[in-house]
């Protein structure tokens, strides 16, 4: 089967973050699949941005054939992002014939959070005569309404709901990566029969691979702690707004006489502000570490004893979350304090720790209590129960597989 998947922030396991449709492509090739992403030369959140000197650029990596398309730089969420989704939407526009007759594709797959590519997707499906895929990361644009208090109203909130109504009319089928979206979906002309859930997924062989060790300063730090008999509570990540941190440091405070320290290492916009306020408050049992490489996050886990994963209060996780730093967690075979209110929970089916709700420091305090007051082989248990349940269900071998057989089923 030949495959064309269009996302615009694409990466790689060179250009970092997005994975997703570089460990499905990864697979779908292993399974003897021919695979062209389409994506954008520049990305907010991809870590390398590709070399790109031509308006339209080609690349092999790992047998998927990357087609680069130039777009502008820009920075944050302003005007300067909307007009490079414009651009490239515009090019695929302009290139759909071509990429029909030189790609040939039995599937295309629009997959771009913002739903305005599958206008492009379905012209090159109709030409090739493929089959049409429309995946959904996040809910646009109710994600901007909900999170950004955008009106309904605005221009380009009223593109993209009419993006998102066209998409799930237009597509064959439709992936989503929430549980619960298809409720939502339906109430935007889906057909109900369209909806499959395929969840993020983890590369088991790298993950297994990863055997880089923490810097130097981060194990001095750690075995100190572990010699003066401390319960250790790690968190890696971002220290972003969404991450809701802030209630970690006041659960500190109030485990501030009893013999835990929470661990944190990452970086993110809100991390200068956490360790200030964590020293202003007197939290002398949190510890900032600066952040490590991707490769040195398991063995960062595999030292701790406990691990924290906590979320804001939104409206929006009614549909469900698809995190992948909870799968790394998983994967640690760490006990888990999760903080959630959403339309699922991954720890609670795993049972691989403790779920409390969002945003509540006293109920993270309780929680680390309750663990601490585990016999170390029940917290051995929970912590395999994570990785068994990644394995059985989150491997992208699985949701590979899952996906290419949606894109084979007759219509």
């Amino acid at each position: 089967m030949k495959i064309l998947l269009i996302n615009h922030y694409a990466g790689s396991n060179i250009h970092g973050m997005e994975y997703r449709p570089y460990y499905l492509a990864k697979e779908w090739v292993k399974s003897g699949h021919e695979v062209t992403i389409v994506a954008a030369s520049h990305s907010h959140i991809r870590t390398v941005q590709p070399d790109v000197k031509e308006s339209i650029q080609e690349e092999v990596l790992d047998g998927i054939k990357y087609i680069w398309i130039k777009t502008p730089v820009y920075g944050g969420n302003g005007v300067k992002r909307i007009i490079n989704m414009m651009i490239f939407v515009k090019e695929l526009l302009r290139l759909g014939n071509e990429l029909a007759r030189t790609i040939q594709p039995d599937a295309v797959i629009a997959s771009s959070t913002y739903p305005l590519d599958i206008y492009p997707a379905k012209k090159i499906a109709k030409k090739a005569g493929a089959k049409l895929v429309f995946e959904v990361h996040d809910l646009w644009p109710l994600s901007p309404m909900e999170l950004g208090n955008m009106s309904p109203y605005h221009p380009f909130i009223m593109v993209m709901q009419k993006g998102e109504n066209d998409a799930y009319r237009l597509a064959d089928e439709v992936v989503s990566l929430l549980p619960k979206a298809d409720q939502h979906m339906v109430e935007h002309g889906m057909k109900p029969e369209k909806f499959h859930y395929l969840p993020n997924g983890m590369d088991l062989e790298q993950w297994e691979e990863s055997s880089e060790v923490i810097p130097v300063e981060h194990q001095r730090v750690i075995e100190q702690l572990k010699n003066e008999g401390k319960f250790l509570v790690g968190y890696a990540g971002t220290h972003g707004i969404a991450n809701a941190l802030e209630y970690v440091i006041e659960a500190a405070l109030q485990l501030k006489d009893e013999p835990v320290s929470f661990v944190l290492v990452g970086k993110g916009p809100e991390r200068e502000e956490l360790v200030k306020k964590a020293k202003e408050k007197g939290a002398e049992n949190i510890y900032f570490l600066p952040v490590i490489n991707k490769k040195a996050i398991p063995d960062f886990l595999s030292r701790m004893d406990a691990l924290y994963i906590g979320w804001r209060r939104s409206s929006l996780y009614r549909f469900g979350v698809s995190p992948n730093k909870l799968l790394d967690y998983l994967m640690a075979a760490k006990p888990i304090i999760h903080g959630i209110e959403a339309g699922n929970d991954l720890v609670a089916e795993a049972n691989a720790g403790i779920s409390i709700p969002p945003e509540d420091p006293v109920r993270i305090a309780e929680a680390v209590r309750k663990m601490q007051a585990l016999p170390l082989g029940e917290r051995s248990r929970m912590g395999e129960n994570g990785r068994n349940f990644v394995k059985n269900t989150h491997d992208y071998k699985i949701i590979a597989k899952k996906f290419s057989d949606i894109m084979k089923e007759e219509n």
